[in-house]
């Protein structure tokens, strides 16, 4: 699925327009009042795209939190010159909403145009061409962090009314309660420390410049940058979003797999043994799934929906329990030619008249094949995961979309599910690629 799907978009708006994070649940439900996704799709899109950071709160639910890589260039407010610019050139009251120049007799030295020959390119590269200013700017707030002041660690410390902060009224950071900020603090309204925007903080980010309604909505944008920050989302956080791309950081390295990579621990890509890795996020940290051979096994049926165990893992959903879970895999076998091994072969499948899944290209139980083969549709996919292809099987036509995953008859109205599984390849079968190759 390309990140440039409208799911995507509407979920960056619609989490930009309520401050930067949403619920869950609630931000499904919206998602599934603008554009016809299914909940597997929707659980992709979240979990896949770095667009989107997943937040288990306190008591277990889960938020979303809309992050970006996109910065304002830094030598463009100090009007100095910077090639190839990969950085947004705004003025920075602008995103404020305190500029008292733009709309006046003097224009402003710096640009209040968003979309610019050069902010649109950056724009479109991270597919954000389509927010409105407003949703911009609040994304830039909570992942830019040349544009808000930190929280105070001093006035968290100690005591005193403004803790051990010894520039007390006159500090330039702000005065908020940490545990406020991350979502955790236990005390409430009887806490001692603001949660609130208080009014030596508030004269003093008005001074800089933000707007007032900014400074009230602070302690949520804080909550955002702290989630931001603790998940380690750095300037390239959103470079993953710009395409297929998505799965650099996910992708296990081949050449680990064959003992010949020769960037060992500086390989950007994940070492491991096995051409898949089932891994759950538990406590903040990605660690490994035990029985991982049979859940990969139990997921190259496309006819699971669950792996079997103790503990199964939802493949729709993929959590288990309450917990996300993730699968690594190497690069699709259709990048490479014919002769590499532990490539991941994905095959695709249709639901058939008796409820089986039949792959495309093989024949059905009356004996009839489709056109599209699970080669081609991997192709058509990888190259365009928005894309709608046409697919003929005896004299009828079907499109297969692979924005919601269902196989269309345009003339009846009817659909099936189509899934995308991987063949599965056993550990023993890798040891024997392996040794093949170093033999």
């Amino acid at each position: 699925m390309s990140w440039t799907n409208p799911a995507v978009l509407q979920a960056t708006s619609r989490l930009c327009g309520s401050g930067g994070s949403m619920p869950l649940p609630r931000l499904h439900q919206e998602l599934l009042q603008r554009c016809n996704i299914s909940e597997e799709d929707f659980i992709f899109i979240i979990k896949g795209c770095e667009r989107f950071l997943l937040v288990r709160g306190p008591a277990g639910d889960y938020s979303v939190v809309a992050r970006t890589s996109l910065r304002l260039c830094r030598s463009y407010g100090r009007k100095e010159p910077c090639e190839s610019c990969q950085h947004l050139h705004l003025c920075k009251f602008f995103i404020y909403g305190t500029c008292r120049f733009g709309k006046g007799r003097y224009p402003c030295k710096f640009s209040h145009d968003v979309h610019s020959d050069h902010n649109y390119k950056l724009l479109r590269e991270c597919t954000l061409q389509d927010l409105k200013e407003e949703e911009l700017f609040l994304l830039l707030l909570q992942n830019d962090p040349t544009l808000l002041p930190e929280v105070c660690l001093h006035y968290n410390k100690g005591s005193g009314p403004h803790g051990n902060c010894t520039f007390q009224e006159n500090c330039t950071k702000v005065h908020l309660c940490r545990h406020f900020v991350q979502g955790d603090c236990m005390f409430g309204n009887k806490c001692k420390r603001q949660h609130v925007v208080d009014e030596g903080s508030r004269r003093m980010l008005e001074e800089r410049g933000l707007s007032r309604d900014i400074i009230n909505n602070l302690p949520f944008i804080y909550r955002n940058v702290h989630h931001i920050a603790a998940a380690g989302a750095g300037v390239e956080a959103d470079s993953s979003c710009k395409s297929a791309q998505a799965v650099e950081t996910r992708e296990i390295c081949l050449h680990f797999i064959r003992n010949s990579c020769k960037f060992h621990e500086n390989c950007r890509r994940v070492h491991f043994r096995l051409p898949y890795k089932w891994e759950v996020l538990d406590n903040g940290t990605w660690t490994d799934l035990e029985d991982m051979e049979d859940i990969e096994r139990d997921f190259c049926d496309p006819a699971k929906t669950h792996s079997s165990g103790f503990q199964p893992v939802d493949f729709l959903s993929m959590t288990c329990g309450s917990l996300p879970v993730r699968r690594l895999s190497t690069i699709s076998s259709v990048t490479k030619p014919p002769h590499y091994s532990l490539t991941t072969q994905w095959l695709w499948y249709y639901k058939g008249d008796q409820g089986s899944w039949v792959e495309y290209g093989q024949l059905d139980d009356k004996q009839r094949s489709t056109s599209a083969t699970s080669h081609t549709l991997e192709e058509a996919f990888l190259s365009d995961g928005e894309a709608e292809v046409k697919v003929v099987k005896g004299q009828r036509q079907y499109i297969i979309s692979f924005t919601d995953m269902y196989q269309r008859n345009p003339k009846h109205k009817t659909k099936r599910k189509v899934r995308r599984r991987p063949r599965f390849v056993s550990m023993a079968e890798v040891d024997r690629l392996v040794a093949e190759q170093t033999t």
